[in-house]
């Protein structure tokens, strides 16, 4: 690892400490792929798959097999999202990629101040468009960085904000392990629904997998949340995520997760079923990838994400 890999290491880390704001757009939490749900959201130190720039945008400088990759998750009831993410050909070195995600919330009813239905309805959505560069800084160390534009309506009123993401991913090859370095939605409002403006939803993230010797098992564990305020140092780490990606045959891929800090979002204990627990299923060809990934919220609902890749 050279000079400027250890001055980035150092930078991202520095970015750990002590950040926190209340935030909008918490939709840039929900958009991940059918197979990053699937793991529990442990997907930090993943290589070689497009969707994967949404958490770590130095997995784009791996990506060979896929060009192109969408999802779409239903959410709670008339709750949907989906993202998209396009890898155009690129002579100069790096690679580039263009993104897309949104959240539509449906419709409601209006109501006056005493709660009274008028009979009119307003609807609300929230969507984000990015551009992504990675490169290699050594052999196996690579960097990426996203700018996103982000807008969100409600009504007749609407914010726009700028965001960066950034990361890094070290693979180990000889190893067989992959560790993975990201800071997710840095930025702030540039027009707010009340005028004060807010810093977006900061994401720090940590993650490494390991392919099992032996066996056909890719095992990830990740921290996310790490800039989150807490009541002690230690507590940043219950946010964690762990996932198994089994491989059966030449292309099936089964896969189960858990995720922490979900399972803990659901308060009372006699709801919490199975919230945090995630599952999927993907079927890889020579030129296309097809998931399905399922998330327990507990025992009232889950959600269910449904992605595509393929080359061009």
């Amino acid at each position: 690892m050279n000079r400027y890999a250890v001055c980035i290491l150092a930078v991202l880390l520095c970015g750990c400490i002590g950040v926190y704001a209340q935030l909008p757009y918490q939709f840039l939490h929900l958009n991940q792929s059918a197979r990053a749900a699937a793991l529990g959201g442990s997907f930090t130190a993943m290589s070689d798959d497009p969707a994967a720039v949404f958490i770590n945008p130095a997995v784009l400088g791996t990506v060979e097999e896929q060009n192109f990759s969408a999802t779409f998750l239903k959410h709670v009831s008339d709750i949907n999202s989906g993202l998209a993410v396009y890898i155009p050909p690129l002579k100069a070195g790096g690679k580039l990629a263009v993104s897309a995600q949104f959240t539509s919330y449906g419709s409601f009813i209006r109501a006056d101040a005493t709660g009274q239905k008028t009979g009119q309805t307003f609807g609300g959505g929230e969507t984000a468009i990015g551009a992504t560069y990675s490169n290699n800084l050594d052999s196996n160390l690579y960097w990426g960085a996203t700018a996103k534009l982000i807008y969100s309506t409600l009504a007749e009123v609407s914010s726009t904000g700028i965001g960066l993401d950034a990361g890094i991913l070290y693979q180990m090859p000889r190893s067989r392990s992959n560790i993975g370095f990201s800071i997710l939605n840095i930025g702030a409002q540039l027009s707010s629904y009340n005028g004060v403006s807010e810093s977006l939803p900061l994401d720090v993230r940590l993650g490494i997998n390991h392919r099992l010797r032996g066996l056909p098992l890719l095992v990830n564990f990740n921290f996310h949340h790490l800039g989150d305020e807490t009541d002690d140092f230690f507590g940043k780490f219950a946010n964690f995520s762990l996932g198994g990606e089994l491989y059966v045959g030449k292309y099936v891929q089964l896969r189960l997760g858990y995720d922490n800090r979900m399972r803990s979002a659901v308060s009372v204990e006699t709801r919490r079923g199975m919230s945090g627990m995630s599952a999927g299923v993907g079927i890889k060809t020579s030129f296309a990838m097809i998931d399905y990934g399922a998330s327990s919220l507990g025992s009232a609902e889950s959600l269910h994400r449904f992605s595509v890749g393929m080359n061009f």
